[in-house]
């Protein structure tokens, strides 16, 4: 065994190898100017049409051109694999994948859900300039079926790239088209011309007409659309409009409206999507290219291919403490019942000083088989660690059939091993994925270099059995490959540390996304406990299969789970117990229920925070007002526990896109946390339309005098979004990551979080304000003040807060952290028809740390005049020409503008 006196600068050797590094599981990396491992993967449910794969090929070679342009010669697509589904016709020329797996693929070309949703769109969950998570096509989209609605596809993915890669955000706001800027509208430029009409249709026919004004309120009416010319000279801006033909630059500092209501100046404090990426890691560490066309990219055209999985399990003497080497049997019993999915080729090797093969690869098709592998799980521990000769063994036991190149070995292990750099160049060079579980406080430090240069999973699990972390961590290796409706979905997971005789009772709901193959998993400490299960109907059972010698039970529920509330009953003495729930899906045709949770980054260095993100969708559809919570267990077996929040504020981006966050800053100890995430759904949850922050939809042309419209978008119903849809519950692995320089005595160094929501309105000759109240530290605890100002000049707010004019707050108490703040107040100057004023607020905590400043909010009052001759309510009423709408919009007896920034555009009368 080797001595843990290393442990610490081995850690900090580690950490520097990737610090920077993102938890996203992107391969991508800049080589020169060039992107190389870029994956595009083709969704197992997309119908085979070899047609698509020539068109993804066209569509990047026409983004590489266009996007070299628009970053001034700096950026190109040099390597990019496609990956093929399993089932699709197999060829010779088509490759074995390496470390590229569909969940990691940056691009997906996927079935539009709804059918008819073809809308091209970037997931994203962070702050200004943080890389997005993947961007989202349809074969429509990519076969050029959608040129009037969206333009050309390579255009659309450099739209899409920019998200994902830059963190950049739109500059357009489908919510509030217009706003009241000297009759224009939206974003740079303003040389793009255009008309604005209404288009409706009705029993069967459809007309065009001039836009109105409600002069109640002055805003245009929301039915109300701008339709472009088809024919432009103007060369920005991406972030809008992608579409016209003449577009092919990114909006800069010179051509930036600061003024429109667009995410991106509200999320990047009024910069241009240029100075964006300007301020990046690619920009910075690159130069122009002198060459007029970038290099044709190299394509690599990858099937996806039976999964192959080598379990290599430590067996050396330390665990043998803690109870640890029948956790171990206990969390791989689960994996190879229930993970791992039928047709899988799995083998088993154990290590202590050496390795030993206790199975060669057995394709699983029957219980028999994965009985005869459970029988191989060591029963013994004994020896000194060597991870590389477990590494070595599970090669060779995969080259005996296979290929390593894209095989998995999940690596368990407790302690450490002085020699486990020895192998990374030939971990490298395998091919292999290698996803580790750091098992107690003394596991390698390597490990996470092991998962990071392949692209394997990471997760740990500390010695307090209560908190089930081994179980979450083998139950989260469900395959990155196979469908959706093949993978095993962890429905619960829950501990209880009994102190005399008692009972542990819960619940599970089983919604009708799942219920095949469903298995309840009991694990005892002491001795077994009684145990019974009752469906929704009032069903018992008392079955359970039981393995003694391992401390575990478990009860497998023919056919399909009845849809509805389960109960379970454990009664025991004095001991913990844990319980597990696995499922599957349903329908092979309906998409689960998932949750997918990770941190912001693999690593943090005090006093950097980390932000917890949880995606919880139906297929992409997002699922709102679900009830999401996250566990967070550090190295001693402590858990904090944080409620997530979908609100738009704080460390969460959008409202209601089913991405839920929240800021971690309860840091306890230097070293390994573990991430668990439990969703429950109720009567307030429901399917929503997926949030598009992608290229903007056209809905109409117009063309030498002449306005062509194009199909209605797309759009998701109520009725759609509520059909079938049930309460549930989910609990997902996030895996784990490191954090380092905690301090003995922990200070006070986190402020409160950014303010982003902020929103106004004029009320007679008052302005009220509304935001989302940050916390003492981000978005935990309670502000002690604010600091409003405001201007009549909106760069005096961004580049001067300070100087701005400052309101009076004394009777503005701050709520707690996520409560609504709604504040009112008179300004010492008159408000007229006309008058425009800038607000922006900071927040000041007990420690008199400042947050950065708010988005910046735009308060007009704007009064139509009953004689305008575009008022459709007065005598003339001829139509509109002004554009008159407010930002974040509020109704009101007036109309007020609230806005952040970005480019603008004029529109041509």
């Amino acid at each position: 065994r080797i001595a843990f006196s290393r442990g610490p600068f081995m850690l900090i050797l580690i950490l520097t190898l990737f610090l920077l590094r993102g938890a996203g599981a992107s391969l991508i990396k800049l080589n020169g100017n060039g992107y190389e491992d870029v994956v595009i993967a083709i969704d197992p449910n997309v119908p085979e049409d070899e047609k698509l794969i020539q068109q993804i090929q066209d569509m990047v070679t026409e983004a590489s051109t266009y996007l070299y342009g628009a970053t001034e010669k700096r950026f190109y697509f040099k390597a990019v694999s496609i990956l093929i589904p399993e089932t699709w016709q197999k060829k010779n020329e088509y490759e074995e994948p390496k470390l590229e797996t569909y969940k990691k693929a940056d691009i997906v070309i996927e079935v539009p859900n709804p059918p008819g949703f073809d809308v091209p769109r970037t997931d994203q969950f962070g702050q200004c300039g943080d890389k997005g998570e993947r961007i989202r096509l349809t074969p429509a989209i990519v076969l050029g079926e959608k040129l009037n609605e969206y333009g050309p596809q390579g255009k659309i993915l450099v739209h899409e790239w920019a998200h994902l890669r830059w963190g950049v955000f739109e500059e357009y706001n489908e919510e509030e088209p217009f706003y009241q800027a000297d009759i224009n509208i939206f974003v740079c430029s303003d040389g793009i011309t255009g008309t604005n009409k209404v288009y409706a249709c009705s029993g069967g026919s459809c007309s065009i007409r001039n836009c109105r004004t409600d002069p109640k309120t002055g805003k245009l009416n929301k039915d109300c659309m701008f339709i472009p010319d088809k024919v432009q000279g103007e060369k920005a801006s991406i972030m809008f409009m992608q579409s016209i033909d003449s577009v092919v630059e990114f909006c800069t500092e010179k051509n930036h409206n600061t003024l429109a209501p667009n995410p991106q100046n509200k999320m990047c404090n009024s910069r241009s999507t240029w100075e964006v990426i300007q301020n990046s890691e690619d920009y910075k560490n690159s130069i122009p290219m002198t060459e007029a066309k970038p290099p044709h990219p190299i394509f690599s055209l990858k099937q996806i291919r039976e999964r192959v999985l080598i379990l290599v399990l430590d067996k050396s003497g330390s665990m043998a403490g803690g109870d640890r080497l029948n956790r171990l049997n206990q969390a791989s019993q689960l994996f190879l019942l229930q993970i791992i999915e039928k047709g899988s080729w799995t083998g088993m090797v154990t290590f202590d000083s050496s390795a030993t093969i206790q199975s060669a690869l057995i394709q699983i098709e029957t219980d028999a088989q994965r009985n005869s592998l459970i029988s191989r799980l060591p029963t013994a521990a004994g020896g000194g660690t060597s991870i590389c000769s477990g590494l070595r063994t599970a090669f060779t036991v995969i080259k005996n059939k296979f290929s390593t190149d894209g095989s998995e070995i999940v690596l368990l292990t407790d302690g450490e091993d002085s020699t486990i750099s020895s192998c990374f160049d030939e971990v490298k060079q395998s091919g292999a994925i290698i996803h580790t579980v750091a098992l107690g406080p003394s596991a390698d430090p390597g490990l996470e270099e092991l998962a990071k240069m392949t692209g394997g999973m990471k997760t740990s699990a500390t010695d307090n059995a209560q908190n089930n972390g081994l179980i979450d961590a083998f139950s989260a290796l469900s395959s990155e490959n196979g469908a959706i409706t093949q993978r095993s979905i962890q429905l619960d997971s829950k501990g209880v540390t009994l102190t005399n005789e008692d009972w542990m009772n819960g619940t599970v709901i089983f919604d009708s996304t799942v219920g095949k193959d469903t298995l309840f998993l009991v694990m005892w400490t002491a001795q077994q406990p009684e145990m019974f299960v009752m469906d929704p109907s009032g069903n018992i059972y008392k079955n359970f299969a039981v393995e003694t010698s391992s401390q575990m039970a478990y009860l497998q529920i023919p056919n399909t789970a009845q849809v509805g509330i389960w109960t379970y009953s454990l009664k025991s003495s004095a001991q913990t117990l844990t319980l597990t729930v696995t499922s599957r899906a349903a329908n092979p045709n309906v998409s689960p229920i998932t949750v997918d949770s990770r941190m912001n980054k693999d690593t943090s260095s005090f006093p950097s925070p980390m932000i917890v993100y949880a995606e919880v969708r139906q297929g992409s559809l997002p699922i709102i007002g679900a009830d999401v919570t996250a566990l967070i267990e550090s190295a001693d077996g402590t858990t904090v526990t944080l409620e997530l929040l979908d609100n738009g504020a704080g460390a969460d981006v959008f409202k209601n896109d089913g991405v839920y966050s929240r800021y971690f800053t309860a840091y306890k100890e230097n070293g390994r946390y573990s991430l668990k995430v439990r969703a429950l759904g109720g009567t307030n949850t429901q399917r929503s339309r997926p949030k598009v922050n992608g290229a903007f939809y056209i809905p109409g042309w117009v063309e030498n005098g002449e306005i062509k419209m194009n199909p209605p978008k797309p759009e998701i119903s109520e009725d759609e979004n509520q059909a079938n849809m049930q309460s549930f519950s989910r609990t997902s692995s996030g895996g784990s990551f490191i954090v380092s320089n905690i301090p003995t005595t922990v200070p006070d160094v986190f402020p409160p979080n950014r303010i982003i929501d902020l929103e106004a309105n004029v009320e007679d000759d008052h302005i009220n304000l509304t935001w989302t109240a940050p916390g003492d530290d981000f978005d935990t605890g309670r502000a002690e003040e604010y600091i409003i100002k405001m201007s009549k000049d909106i760069l005096t707010l961004r580049e001067n807060f300070d100087a701005a004019l400052q309101v009076n707050t004394t009777d503005l108490i701050p709520n707690d952290a996520n409560s609504k703040e709604d504040f009112m107040f008179k300004p010492d100057f008159l408000i007229e028809n006309g008058t425009t004023v800038f607000l922006a607020i900071k927040a000041v905590d007990k420690a008199n740390l400042t947050s950065p400043i708010s988005n910046i909010a735009q308060a007009s009052l704007i009064i139509p005049s009953a004689e305008d001759p575009f008022n459709p309510f007065s005598p003339s009423g001829t139509s509109i020409s002004t554009i008159v709408l407010s930002v974040v919009g509020t109704v009101a007896a007036v109309a007020i503008i609230v806005s952040v920034t970005v480019c603008v555009m004029k529109k041509k009368r």
